[in-house]
Formats: structure tokens, C-alpha cells, sequence
């Protein structure tokens, strides 16, 4: 899963750094029909957004897309159940991460040379500050320029070679290393908070290979050679050695070599060798033999590049370091991928609760003690749907949670089709049509009617097809609704549909209930002096729950004395 993931990444240039999601062009075959069942999804995955830090993390969403393959499933569940196994995981660290801008630049004028008009238009694209040679007068032009990088010269290669400040090259890839350095410098504080915090595996090499190579833009001291300096220094290396090798025993072989043919034993080289080490000086400018002497050419030439340019030793450094600066832009884009996938994979760490269980797959539908996402302080819930009773007609109060609980189901079907847990003991099939008609918030008339009878005879029917409605009387006359909803429910039962429908006209509807369906109730326990439902979210199954209004006129009887209002609430108890 994690390879899918990263090739999704990479495929859609996602990125850690982008201030806004990437809105991506994918085609993807919903299983919700309608846009109010869609709403609800993108709600689930809005929920669990909120534990990311990058904008375009979110979009990994995509790689789980809807299937209906129970194999393909399961690979989920067990993708989220390693993340789940490992505990909650921080990222909030990410939040630190700023877009990489270059903050260094060679302080050297630098140019590359080249005779060849082909390597010349290659550095050109690879937009190197280059110079193609075809005069004795470019020549002379150099002799000012800090550093000169040579490549492909064979006529004036040995002029070059008299300049201090040319390195020769043989490789295209080498030229002008420096570029890389300059993009890696950008990242220099987000690898500093990268370093001190927990990562992956693939992170924390990432991060392990690539931050070193900061010390080649970091300010450094140097030492400035003169003759002076190193004579004194040769004396301090001498009189050490001389000090080490009173206490060391010579063998008489070992003697003889020295004094025939000049050449130290092993025992001796590593004195003299640790000795110039210590000293600072570069073992190029010493002959290392006893009395350890100055190489009076090197040292002439060493001092020379050095007053010519400073920075020479910086761009030998980078040079011998070719191979790992080149790497650079390819593993700083692995880097942004890898933290896409780390926000993701923490993030979802955050969701995950020890209480979640992965949905089980079935024919039937069954929640027990499942909570909603969406809520604050859920009640459990428990609720089912089988071959017995494959419709539920959900009467109950204004308030009292039916949308809810139909909201809580898509909730579920969402969750499961990712391969994430959910809250409670769920079992579910994999719906290939989910429709969900949502309560109409405009006003009663012909064309929602017209629109409502529309959408639903469009309905592709079939034992993986569940269809949820929500007070869909609101957009006709009360006494022909009844009817509407029960003959709908009639004739998606006998196409093997699940059906769900909230309504309030259980009453009418209890006179002629289809088989297969059965009236369930959220039922309200009273009434709060402000008039606030006192509410059992949980669905009664089985039995028809009172009205907002019915509750009201029930508590109005009981609590005046009125002769009106009981003989309304008895009318309305003998009506049921």
C-alpha cells in the first residue's frame, strides 16, 4: 500500500509545500448516487483531514478508492492496522517546515571553460555561468576569475593548467556543482527540524544522507599558510617525534632499512603520519621521512592558489564530493514524498482509537454500540437491517437524531470502503449504490415533487443497493405521502433494496407496512421545562416513536389544568 502511495505522490506532483490542495482530475466510480450521500463522505474525510498538516495530504484519499473487491478491502484494514498497532504518532512538528528558499551562493566568481561547442550548448541548458574558448585572448580574460572549471580543452589544456585557481573535470555532471549546493541550502532549517524529531525509517536516511552535505556552505576557518607558519610548525612535529620514539623499540631489520634504503617502518610512518595530522598542516606540503622536511615546490604552489583564491579549498571539496552533491535534487524530491506520505500515515495515526474496530463484511447490516464521528459527546448506538426486516421506517421527534443516524450509516459505509476502523461491533455489505435523499429545506411544491419521484425511479435496484430518505413527505400533501412512501418501500423490497426512510407519518404509514419492513422508533423521554427533548438516541426497533407536537400537547396536559389540553392529549393517545 505504501508503494501505491508513493507512486500516487510522485504521478500528481503533490507536495508538502504547496499552500492550497492540488485539485487533481481523477475519474472515480461512486458508490454514492446522490450529492446530498456525497456530502456526507467528503464530510467523513474533511473529519480526518484535521489531523493533517499538509494541505495535499488529504489527496492520498484517492488511492482508496471505492471497490467493491473484499480482498481489496481487507489490504486496507491491514494497512491501517499496522498504523494502528504502532500508537498515535506526532507530526505536529510539520507545521515548522517552511518552503525551501536558497540562502547561499559561491562568494567566488566562478566560470566553466570548454572548447567544445557541443558542451558549451549542454551547460548552457544546464544554465552554468560558461565560456567556450576559441582565442588566446579568453585566456587572458581568466587570470581574474576566482575559480575556473575546466572541461573538454584539449588545446589550451596546458595553458589552463599554469592558472592556480583551474580544476579540471571530466564529466559533464561535475560542472558547476555548486548549483546543487544552492538548492540544498534551502533546506538547511527544515532539515535542522527534521534531525531533532521521531521519523520513518525512509526519513530518517533521507535526512541522515543529506544533511552532512550543509557543512560544505557552512562559514569556515581555515588556516593561512606561509612559509613562517610551516617551518615552525615542522620543528613542533619533529621535536614530538622525537619525544614518541624514545620509548619505542626498533628492530634491527627495521634499522638496517632505514639506514640502506631510507624507508620507515610501519610503527614509525604511523607517528610521523599522526604527528602532521595533528599539526594542521596539509600533508601535500611534507615529505614524510625522519626529520619529517618541507616539499618546498608543493608548499610554493599551495601558498600561491591560496593567495590567488581563497576558496579553492571549498571547490576542491566539492568536487571530490561529485558524486553525493549530484544526488541532491533527486533526493530532496524523495524527501518532500516521504514527508507527504509521514504526514499521512501519522495523521491517520491520530484518528485511530484503541476502542476502533475494522468492519466486518456480510449480507446484513448490523451496528452495535457504533458512535458517530460527527458528534461531540455520541451516544452508542445500536441499530440493524437483514433479510427479515430489510426496511426501516424511522419515526421520532423534531431533534431526535433520525438524520443522524442516517448520516451515521453513510458514516460507516465511508469508513469501511477505506479500510479504517470505526467505533463499536459493525457488519456491512459492500454496497455498490448508496442514494440518500436528504429532508427538502424549500417549500412544498410541484416540481421538488416532480424532481424528488424523478431521482428515485432512477434508482439501480439490488441486494447490494441501499436507499436512505429523509422526511421526503416534505414535498407534497400529507395525506397522499403515506401512501407514496409505502408503495416506494413496497417496490424496492421486492427488488432486494435496503431501505431506510425517516419520516413522520408513522401512523399512516403503520396501516399499510410492506413486508420486509418494520417501524422503528427514536423515541423522547419527555420534554425539559425550556422545552428541549429529553432523547434515547438509540432506535427502538419495532415501535412507532410520538411527534415533537404530540410530546408537547402531552405536557401541556399534565402540567395545567386546562380540561383543552387533556382532551387533546387523549385524542391523540386514542389515535395511536
Amino acid at each position: 500500500m505504501k508503494e501505491r502511495l508513493i507512486e500516487f505522490i510522485k504521478k500528481n506532483n503533490l507536495s508538502c509545500f504547496n499552500q492550497y490542495k492540488s485539485q487533481l482530475s481523477l475519474s472515480q466510480n461512486s458508490i454514492y448516487k446522490t450529492r446530498d450521500a456525497k456530502a456526507v463522505h467528503n464530510k467523513v474525510l474533511s473529519k480526518i483531514s484535521q489531523y493533517f498538516i499538509f494541505p495535499d495530504t488529504s489527496n492520498l484519499f484517492s488511492v482508496f478508492n471505492f471497490s467493491l473487491d473484499e480482498n481489496e478491502i481487507k489490504d486496507r484494514q491491514n494497512f491501517f492496522k499496522q498504523i494502528k498497532e504502532l500508537g498515535k504518532k506526532d507530526n505536529s512538528f510539520l507545521r515548522n517546515l517552511k518552503f525551501p528558499k536558497s540562502t547561499w551562493k559561491p562568494k567566488y566568481d566562478i566560470v566553466v571553460v570548454t572548447e567544445n561547442s557541443d558542451t558549451f550548448s549542454k551547460l548552457k541548458a544546464m544554465n552554468c555561468p560558461v565560456q567556450l574558448l576559441v582565442s588566446d585572448n579568453d585566456l587572458i580574460m581568466l587570470e581574474s576569475r576566482d575559480l575556473v572549471q575546466v572541461i573538454d580543452c584539449d588545446e589550451y589544456g596546458l595553458t589552463l593548467e599554469s592558472l592556480p585557481q583551474a580544476v579540471f573535470l571530466k564529466n559533464i555532471d561535475e560542472v558547476y556543482l555548486e548549483r546543487h549546493l544552492e538548492k540544498l541550502s534551502g533546506w538547511k532549517n527544515n532539515l535542522e527540524i527534521l534531525k531533532t524529531n521521531n521519523l520513518s525509517q525512509s526519513l530518517s536516511k533521507l535526512v541522515f544522507e543529506l544533511y552532512p552535505l550543509l557543512g560544505l556552505i557552512n562559514e569556515k576557518q581555515s588556516m593561512t599558510l606561509s612559509r613562517d607558519i610551516v617551518e615552525k610548525k615542522v620543528e613542533e612535529i619533529n621535536k614530538n617525534i622525537s619525544e614518541r620514539i624514545k620509548s619505542l623499540t626498533v628492530s634491527g631489520d627495521s634499522l638496517i632499512a632505514v639506514l640502506s634504503k631510507g624507508v620507515l617502518p610501519l610503527e614509525l610512518k604511523e607517528i610521523v603520519r599522526s604527528e602532521i595530522i595533528k599539526s594542521g598542516i596539509p600533508s601535500t606540503v611534507l615529505i614524510e621521512e625522519l626529520p619529517v622536511k618541507i616539499f618546498d615546490e608543493e608548499l610554493e604552489r599551495t601558498i600561491l592558489r591560496q593567495n590567488s583564491n581563497e576558496y579553492y579549498d571549498l571547490a576542491e571539496e566539492i568536487k571530490q564530493k561529485a558524486n553525493e552533491l549530484k544526488e541532491i535534487p533527486k533526493k530532496l524530491n524523495e524527501l518532500d514524498v516521504s514527508l507527504i506520505l509521514f504526514d499521512f500515515i501519522t495523521g491517520v495515526s491520530q484518528f485511530l482509537d484503541n476502542e476502533m474496530n475494522f468492519v466486518e463484511s456480510s449480507d446484513s447490516f448490523s451496528m452495535i454500540n457504533s458512535k458517530n464521528l460527527f458528534l461531540d459527546k455520541p451516544q452508542p448506538i445500536s441499530f440493524n437491517l437483514d433479510d427479515n426486516s430489510r426496511c426501516s421506517i424511522l419515526t421520532g421527534a423534531n431533534s431526535g437524531g433520525k438524520t443522524t443516524l442516517i448520516e451515521h450509516i453513510i458514516q460507516l459505509i465511508s469508513l469501511h470502503q477505506l479500510g479504517l476502523p470505526v467505533y463499536g461491533l459493525v457488519r456491512l455489505p459492500l454496497f455498490s449504490d448508496v442514494y440518500y435523499f436528504a429532508k427538502n429545506k424549500g417549500s412544498l411544491n410541484k416540481g421538488a415533487f416532480e424532481t424528488l419521484l424523478t431521482q428515485m425511479s432512477e434508482i439501480k435496484p439490488g441486494n447490494k443497493t441501499l436507499i436512505l430518505a429523509d422526511e421526503i413527505e416534505s414535498v407534497t400533501e400529507p395525506g397522499v405521502a403515506g401512501n407514496i412512501i409505502c408503495a416506494t418501500a413496497d417496490y424496492y423490497l421486492k427488488q432486494n433494496c435496503f431501505l431506510v426512510i425517516a419520516t413522520h407519518l408513522g401512523y399512516e404509514i403503520q396501516k399499510s407496512l410492506p413486508d420486509f419492513a418494520r417501524i422503528d422508533g427514536i423515541e423522547a423521554k419527555g420534554l425539559t421545562p425550556e422545552f428541549d427533548l429529553i432523547v434515547d438516541h438509540n432506535p427502538v426497533l419495532g415501535r412507532l416513536a410520538n411527534s415533537t407536537p404530540e410530546l408537547i400537547v402531552e405536557k401541556m396536559a399534565n402540567t395545567n389544568p386546562n380540561s383543552y389540553f387533556r382532551h387533546l392529549s387523549d385524542k391523540l393517545k386514542a389515535k395511536v
